[in-house]
């Protein structure tokens, strides 16, 4: 089965996915429709978070990669509805070694009201 997920700096070297951290679990984050997919992706692009890129992918070798990487994996299904998190962490250096090794505190976002946000990049957008 394919599923959708979002990916940032796709087809790099610093290539990552989107992940939620509850309770200090990171979850991935896959979508059975593209649709929904680029929906979530709007609404992280309106909360100013980085622009990630939806693609597709294995179920089977997203839950080897999450099994791999000591991930969980959440698929959200069809008819679920799914609205990214006020608060993000802005973290795109990741690696084992530096996640042993952090010498400086995460920074967390805070963020403005969506529709606040996603109607300033769209004027922003006009200029």
């Amino acid at each position: 089965m394919q599923v959708w997920v979002l990916l940032f700096n796709a087809n790099t070297d610093n290539e990552g996915i989107y992940t939620l951290e509850i309770e200090g679990n990171n979850i991935v984050i896959a979508f059975e429709q593209e649709d929904d997919a680029i929906r979530y992706a709007g609404l992280l692009e309106a909360q100013d978070f980085l622009s990630p890129t939806v693609e597709s992918i294995d179920s089977e070798d997203l839950e080897a990669f999450c099994r791999d990487a000591d991930y969980e994996l959440n698929i959200v299904p069809t008819e679920g509805l799914l609205v990214p998190p006020e608060k993000n962490v802005d973290k795109t250096d990741w690696s084992k070694d530096l996640e042993k090794d952090q010498s400086e505190p995460e920074e967390e976002l805070i963020v403005e009201d969506p529709v606040i946000a996603m109607m300033r990049r769209r004027l922003e957008n006009l200029l």
